[in-house]
C-alpha cells in the first residue's frame, strides 16, 4: 500500500474497525459480569430450604426462610427482600431459589415487579419476559458510572407503575427502550452493540 493520504486513511479505518471488533468481543465476554454473584457458600448455608417440599411457592419460601440473611458486596439482605411473596411464583428445587438470590440487586428488583404483576393478574410473569427484564436490570447494574444503582431503581419503579396503570406488565422491548432512554438522559454511554442499545 502506498504511503500517501489514501493509504494512511485506509490504515486508520482498518485499525478503527479492528478496535471496534475487539470491543464487541470484550463486551460479549463481560456480558454476565454485571453483579458479582453472592458467594455460593453463603447461599448454600440456607439449610432451611431443604425442609421445604418442592415445588414451592415464593410465599412458602418466605414463610420458612424469609429471615435468613444473604451477604453480598452491597451489604446484607433477608431472603424475604429477594424472593417474591406470591403464590404465582413457583420454584421447582432448592437450587432454583439459590440461583435467583445469587444476584441480590436484581433479585430485589424482580421481587417488586413480580409482586406488582400478581396484584393485577393471576398469571405468572412469562419466562421470556422475565429473562428479558433480568437482562435489562443486569445491563443497568453493569453501568460503571451508576454506583448507586439509580438505573435499576428507576426502571423497576417504571415497570411497577406501568403494570398498575395498564393491568399488565409492559413488553420487554419497551422496558429496554425506557432503560436506554434513562441512560442517555443521564449521560451514561450505551453502545448500539449493547443490550440497551435499542
Amino acid at each position: 500500500m502506498p504511503d500517501d493520504k489514501r493509504g494512511r486513511e485506509k490504515q486508520a479505518r482498518d485499525a478503527d474497525q479492528r478496535q471496534r471488533e475487539r470491543d464487541v468481543v470484550a463486551q460479549l465476554e463481560r456480558s454476565e459480569e454485571t453483579e458479582p454473584p453472592v458467594d455460593e457458600r453463603v447461599v448454600d448455608d440456607i439449610d432451611e430450604l431443604e425442609r421445604l417440599e418442592f415445588p414451592a411457592t415464593g410465599a412458602d419460601i418466605v414463610e420458612v426462610v424469609g429471615d435468613s440473611v444473604v451477604e453480598s458486596d452491597d451489604g446484607t439482605a433477608p431472603v424475604r427482600a429477594l424472593v417474591p411473596e406470591t403464590d404465582t411464583e413457583v420454584y421447582d428445587t432448592p437450587e432454583d431459589v439459590r440461583l435467583r438470590i445469587r444476584r441480590p440487586t436484581v433479585a430485589g428488583a424482580m421481587k417488586r415487579v413480580i409482586e406488582a404483576n400478581e396484584a393485577v393478574s393471576d398469571d405468572r410473569l412469562g419466562a421470556s419476559k422475565r429473562i428479558a427484564y433480568e437482562k435489562t436490570l443486569r445491563a443497568l447494574k453493569g453501568i460503571d458510572a451508576d454506583d448507586d444503582d439509580e438505573g435499576i431503581a428507576y426502571i423497576t419503579d417504571w415497570v411497577v407503575d406501568r403494570t398498575r396503570e395498564e393491568g399488565a406488565p409492559p413488553n420487554s422491548r419497551d422496558v429496554r427502550r425506557e432503560a436506554a432512554e434513562f441512560c442517555r438522559t443521564n449521560g451514561y454511554q450505551v453502545s448500539n452493540n449493547d443490550w440497551l442499545g435499542i
